[in-house]
């Protein structure tokens, strides 16, 4: 994701705050790029019904942060990259920033504002260097405004970066160090992290490492105990430790980096930004295997448990908490349907979240009438609707059909009338909606079948709309191309 993204991936999960102190706490990102978002308030009760007490947004989305207000759950909010050049040109430029996205919401609504992330992966090599000279401008600036609000105890600033920015030479963890055309860079963010209190942050994807090769070990992208063991190939031998998973593997590759460079990684606060499991729009993202790789992280982090070069647990925030249907698909389809909830808040999979809890629905959503648009029944005696369906997929999330995906069974009408269907939803049962050049029918009969659902949109008129559509950040786009490489340096490597 951005992968960005998108992302706001909901789910964090229990974990050991740092050295010192240990807080049990639920956290996840919470991604607004939907074209019928839950309602803020909606999302907030989802999010407290659940036990996630911890949230991180991409951007300072005003109806979320109005929601958060005074609801107990601690928020990171994010700085889209775009912003990061005006905010390291002036420290008038961030102060203005801080004004308008962090004190305001904390002093008037009682937003529980914790971090303030600056950028989202800015040093993905597919950059190509276009964020590596403001990023730490913006940082310091940024650090500097809280502490002129009198912020800097409350607020803490961190960079979520992508795993790209550390490497191993020979593949294993133990040789892991800073990538060396930012290395200098990386110390010096660390450095100033570090003296400032604040935690650093790292995006971890085994989804991504074994989606990007297809000889990749399967089993080493899951946890064991997470509902299959870990044992289809050998763990990876470096020194005295043997390395069961890649998230493991991963991690201590930066746990590495961080030593190599004369860091005590047991005293700096380290936070997983973003880790998670797809559930549709591939065939390695299916709602078994996200429920698998999610419960084995559930189960580590509830246990308090490290790395084996780490035994603090970090603060990991599961990516992610619903679906969204507006996210860029150019790193795949997976890339809408990374949500532990599906996009109306309803729950894909059981996840135990420890202490007897299991996960629960959102209340009180409320949808669209009960009409679906198909293709009409002689039109698929003809064997027509394909034109139309193509174009009605260019403007909806068509991610459900195709190889590997829930709906990749239907026959070509069914596949048509599930493209009708996702166009008619989106433009809210409009007139016209579903006319497709007379092929359209209107039915109130469910046409879902077997894994494939034919959804009914929420409705938004029947909502408080509290914020503006989302817009991308625009990392989705670029992370996907540095995945590979990012793999190999880290977690693939390593296995061979």
């Amino acid at each position: 994701m951005g992968r960005h993204d998108t992302y706001f991936f909901c789910i964090s999960i229990l974990l050991l705050h740092n050295t010192l102190t240990n807080v049990d706490a639920l956290a996840c990102n919470w991604g607004t790029q939907a074209s019928h978002p839950i309602p803020p308030n909606i999302v907030v009760k989802l999010l407290r019904d659940n036990g996630f007490n911890k949230v991180k947004l991409f951007e300072a989305d005003p109806g979320a942060l109005r929601a958060l207000g005074k609801s107990g759950i601690q928020v990171m909010v994010g700085i889209p990259n775009d912003l990061l050049a005006t905010l390291a040109s002036t420290v008038t430029a961030a102060e203005r920033w801080v004004q308008q996205n962090v004190s305001q919401y904390i002093s008037k609504y009682g937003t529980d504002i914790r971090h303030v992330a600056v950028g989202n992966e800015p040093f993905l090599k597919t950059y190509k260097d276009r964020f590596v000279h403001s990023t730490y401008p913006a940082l310091q600036n940024v650090q500097a405004a809280l502490v002129k609000a009198g912020l800097a105890r409350q607020v803490k600033v961190t960079v979520p970066l992508n795993a790209d920015v550390y490497e191993s030479g020979d593949g294993l963890p133990s040789s892991g160090d800073f990538r060396s055309d930012i290395k200098t860079l990386m110390v010096s963010i660390v450095r100033f992290l570090a003296d400032s209190v604040s935690p650093i942050t790292f995006n971890i994807y085994p989804f991504l490492s074994l989606n990007a090769d297809p000889n990749f070990p399967r089993e080493y992208a899951f946890f064991p105990g997470g509902g299959g063991a870990a044992g289809g190939a050998k763990p990876v031998v470096d020194g005295s430790i043997s390395y069961t998973n890649v998230f493991d593997a991963n991690f201590d590759t930066l746990v590495s980096a961080l030593e190599k460079n004369g860091f005590d990684a047991n005293k700096v606060e380290i936070i997983v930004g973003e880790v998670g499991w797809p559930t549709d729009g591939d065939v390695n993202a299916t709602p078994a295997m996200a429920q698998r790789f999610n419960q084995g992280l559930l189960n580590r982090i509830v246990k308090g448990q490290g790395t084996p070069r780490r035994k603090t647990a970090p603060e990991v925030y599961i990516f992610s908490l619903v679906d969204e249907d507006v996210k860029s698909v150019d790193p795949g389809k997976f890339e809408r349907h990374w949500g532990i909830f599906s996009y109306d808040g309803t729950v894909k999979y059981p996840l135990s979240l420890g202490n007897g809890r299991q996960l629960v629905p959102a209340k009180g959503v409320r949808y669209q009438a009960r009409e679906w648009c198909v293709l009409s029944p002689q039109a698929a005696a003809g064997n027509n609707g394909g034109a139309s369906a193509e174009y009605a997929c260019q403007l909806a999330d068509c991610t459900s059909l195709g190889p590997g995906s829930s709906c990749a069974a239907l026959d070509p009408a069914a596949n048509a009338s599930y493209a009708f269907n996702m166009y008619f939803q989106k433009m809210d049962h409009r007139r016209g909606s579903c006319v497709f050049d007379n092929l359209g029918f209107v039915t109130k009969i469910d046409p879902s079948r077997g894994s494939c659902r034919f959804p009914i949109e929420i409705d938004t008129s029947r909502h408080e709309r509290l914020r503006p559509p989302p817009r991308s950040s625009g990392a989705t786009e670029m992370k996907w191309m540095t995945v590979a490489a990012a793999a190999m340096a880290v977690g693939w490597t390593v296995f061979n």
